[in-house]
């Protein structure tokens, strides 16, 4: 079971994830992200307190959403457990990605 919750307030978003984010899932955050593209975000943070497993593809959509939203962009994934962790850490997405 996947569910995420997207928030906007003042160029910063909130996007909280439960669940597991794989392929089959990741397109429907993909295209809750892809909204935001050409918007003035300068911060987005990923809840993922409640995401139990991140494939590839939800890997994908967090790539995507930096790639668009800008240089200027910051992300933050805050409450990141030890496995979600090591795939960020593993894939080298953790060069953009701050974890707090």
């Amino acid at each position: 079971m996947f569910d995420f919750n997207v928030t906007e307030n003042a160029g910063e978003v909130d996007v909280v994830l439960k669940g597991r984010l794989d392929a089959t899932v990741a397109p429907q955050l993909h295209e809750e992200m892809a909204k935001m593209q050409g918007s003035d975000i300068k911060k987005v943070t990923f809840d993922v307190k409640e995401l139990e497993y991140i494939a590839s593809a939800g890997l994908r959509v967090i790539i995507f959403t930096k790639q668009k939203l800008g240089a200027d962009t910051q992300i933050f994934m805050k409450d990141v457990n030890d496995d979600v962790k090591q795939v960020i850490e593993m894939t080298g997405c953790d060069n953009f990605v701050t974890i707090i």
